[in-house]
């Protein structure tokens, strides 16, 4: 298997940063408003979350001043379950 194939589900394993491109499904977010909703993780958590999730292209950053914003990047999430399925010739109906 294709090395970023691999660090793309390595990205989506860990629970907190699926909890993440959850919240970052509907809406933008700072790593602050992330943070207000995970109120059991540190700031340094979430930016070290959200560094993985950024090296697999999972989120796109816009940055507005001082404020960086993620959001989900579909396109990526799609083509990586995409090529999954055509690498194990799999069948969905």
């Amino acid at each position: 298997m294709k090395e970023g194939c691999l660090d793309f589900f390595r990205a989506l394993a860990d629970v907190t940063r699926q909890e993440i491109l959850e919240l970052l499904e509907e809406n933008e977010h700072s790593v602050n408003e992330i943070c207000s909703e995970f109120l059991d993780i540190t700031q340094p958590t979430v930016s070290h979350h959200l560094q993985i999730l950024k090296r697999c292209e999972l989120v796109i950053t816009r940055k507005q001043g001082k404020m960086v914003y993620y959001s989900i990047n579909k396109k990526v999430l799609r083509n990586g379950f995409e090529e999954i399925i055509e690498r194990f010739d799999l069948h969905i109906l």
